[in-house]
């Protein structure tokens, strides 16, 4: 039976792979929730097993509107993975949260409108508790690596994913900062959402590109903007990954692998066979 990995990396702008990886093979994972946006790609990175996934495919061609969320995150369940890091560009709604900095968010905000939230459908109800959607352990250690590497971290602060692709008005912006959100991104909701039903850890590794449109001292944000950015802090984001994973413990001490215990309300006699077997990989420890 192979290891399973210690780690799964979901890679967004500008960062589309990891460089360093042994015995690597790439697997397409057929999942119940369609293709997902590229090929899981399984290696060793510092002795450890990990599996890293492209989340706007090779070349970026998804937007955050596009990506099927559900199927990303089933396919890293599917070979193993059990915590989840999230690499993500944002905005800053903060002054002191400057680009080239990474912020580790405690809280989230769905201001999203067209995406599909829930592994949960089509006959099987399930109620999760997403009071703290990150997971504190995963977080903890990831803000330890960043600091490890040499970068510039900020724990805490409520991350608000906006439906994108655009960026926000000057006026969407504001309201975002008199809410007292402290970054901005794309792609963080439904992701840790899933993660959770998923029973899954999951922290977000944000790097700070800009300013968004509300810091007038600043230019617009722009894609030529973010991009400049990440190519800085790509090594970072690297160093602090490889950091990472030799300081996850073999246990999870948290309880994100037990987020199901007690959300299912729907009768197990009720649930319709073929909705059992879709989401079999996530609830059949709960319905045997």
């Amino acid at each position: 039976m192979e290891p399973r990995p210690v780690l799964g990396v979901i890679g967004g702008s500008g960062l589309y792979a990891i460089e360093g990886l042994e015995s690597v093979e790439e697997r397409v994972v057929d999942t119940p929730f369609g293709t997902a946006s590229a090929p899981v790609v399984l290696g060793t990175l510092r002795g450890k097993r990990v599996a890293f996934l492209a989340r706007h495919g090779r070349g970026h061609y998804l937007s955050p509107s596009e990506v099927n969320y559900r199927a990303n995150l089933y396919a890293l369940k599917a070979v193993g993975v059990e915590r989840v890091l999230s690499v993500s560009a944002c905005g800053s709604l903060r002054e002191e949260f400057a680009p080239g900095d990474v912020v580790v968010p405690g809280q989230l905000y769905d201001n999203t409108r067209a995406r599909q939230r829930s592994f949960f459908d089509g006959g099987l109800v399930g109620h999760v508790s997403v009071a703290d959607p990150f997971c504190p352990v995963l977080s903890a250690g990831l803000a330890q690596s960043v600091a490890a590497v040499g970068g510039k971290v900020h724990v805490g602060g409520t991350l608000i994913t906006i439906e994108g692709p655009r960026f926000s008005t000057r006026a969407e912006s504001n309201t975002y900062r008199s809410w007292g959100m402290a970054v901005i991104g794309m792609t963080t909701s439904p992701e840790a959402f899933l993660a959770r039903e998923a029973e899954m850890c999951y922290a977000v590794m944000a790097h700070v590109t800009d300013y968004d449109v509300w810091h007038v001292s600043e230019a617009p944000v722009t894609v030529d903007l973010v991009i400049r950015t990440l190519q800085h802090n790509t090594q970072l984001a690297k160093e602090a990954i490889a950091d990472l994973i030799t300081r996850l413990p073999d246990d999870r001490t948290c309880g994100c692998g037990r987020a199901l215990e007690g959300a299912l309300i729907t009768d197990p006699a009720a649930i319709p066979p073929e909705t059992r077997k879709k989401l079999a990989l996530l609830v059949d420890k709960y319905l045997a």
